[in-house]
C-alpha cells in the first residue's frame, strides 16, 4: 500500500469515525431533546392492560417501527435528507410530517423534540441546515425533518442516519416500557436486541421509499395516544 493510499484510508476512517461520533451524540439519551418525557401512547396502553409483558411490548414496538409512526418518521427523515437545501421541498415534507401526527400529543412530541434538536445543534454543532430548517418549518420543526436535514448538512450518509434514528426511537420507548410495565433492565435489553431485525427492515424500506409510499397502520397505538390526552394520572407527556 502506497503512502497516498494509507493517507486516503486514514482520512476516510477519521471521517467515518467523526460521523459516528456525531450520530451517537445526537441520538443518545443525554442529548437534550426531552425524549425521556414522551411515551408515544405506551402509558395508556400499559394502564389499559394491553401491554403487560416484554413480548407484548416487543410486538407493539415492532409494529410501530415497521408499519406505524416509526416507519413514517424514518421516511420523513430520509426525504428531508434528500431535499438538502431545497426550502420548498423541506416545507412540504414538514407539513406532511405534521399531518401524520395522529393526536395533539404526538404532534407536540415531534415538534418539541425537533425544536430542541435544532436549537442544541445550533449551540454545539452549528451548520447551515439550522437556518434552512427554521425557515422551512416556521417555528414548528418535526423531529425527523430536523434530524434528516442536519445529518445531510454534516455529510452523514442517509443509511447511517436512519439506523441511528430508528435505534433511538425504539430504545427510548423500550426505556419507557421498563418504567411503566414495569420490565426489568435485562428484559429491556432483550427487547432492544430482538428489535434489531425490525429496525434493519424499516431502515431498508425507508431508504428506498418515496413520500408517496408513506402510510401508517397501527390503529391501537393511535387510539392509545389519543386516550392518553385525558388519562387521569400520567407520568409522560404523550
Amino acid at each position: 500500500m502506497t503512502p497516498r493510499m494509507v493517507m486516503t484510508t486514514e482520512a476516510s476512517n477519521a471521517e467515518s469515525q467523526g460521523a459516528t461520533y456525531r450520530l451517537l451524540s445526537w441520538l443518545s439519551p443525554s442529548f437534550p431533546v426531552g425524549a425521556y418525557a414522551f411515551s408515544h401512547g405506551l402509558e395508556y396502553a400499559v394502564e389499559s392492560g394491553q401491554l403487560r409483558t416484554a413480548s407484548e411490548v416487543e410486538s407493539w414496538l415492532a409494529d410501530l417501527i415497521t408499519a406505524g409512526s416509526g416507519q413514517s418518521d424514518l421516511r420523513f427523515a430520509a426525504a428531508a435528507w434528500h431535499a438538502g437545501e431545497d426550502l420548498a421541498q423541506l416545507a412540504d415534507i414538514a407539513a406532511l410530517s405534521l399531518a401524520f401526527c395522529v393526536s395533539a400529543e404526538i404532534r407536540r412530541e415531534s415538534v418539541a423534540q425537533g425544536d430542541a434538536f435544532v436549537a442544541t445543534i445550533d449551540a454545539a454543532w452549528p451548520c447551515r441546515a439550522v437556518d434552512t430548517v427554521n425557515a422551512a418549518c416556521r417555528g414548528e420543526v418535526p423531529y425527523p425533518v430536523a434530524v434528516g436535514s442536519i445529518a445531510r448538512s454534516h455529510e452523514i450518509d442517509c443509511h447511517s442516519m436512519l439506523t441511528a434514528y430508528a435505534h433511538g426511537f425504539t430504545a427510548n420507548l423500550t426505556s419507557a416500557a421498563v418504567r411503566l410495565v414495569p420490565l426489568g433492565q435485562t428484559d429491556g435489553q432483550r427487547t432492544t436486541a430482538n428489535l434489531s431485525d425490525a429496525v434493519a427492515d424499516a431502515v431498508a424500506l425507508a431508504a428506498a421509499a418515496s413520500l408517496d409510499d408513506i402510510s401508517s397502520n397501527t390503529i391501537m397505538s393511535d387510539i392509545a395516544s389519543m386516550r392518553h390526552e385525558t388519562q387521569y394520572t400520567r407520568l409522560f407527556r404523550s
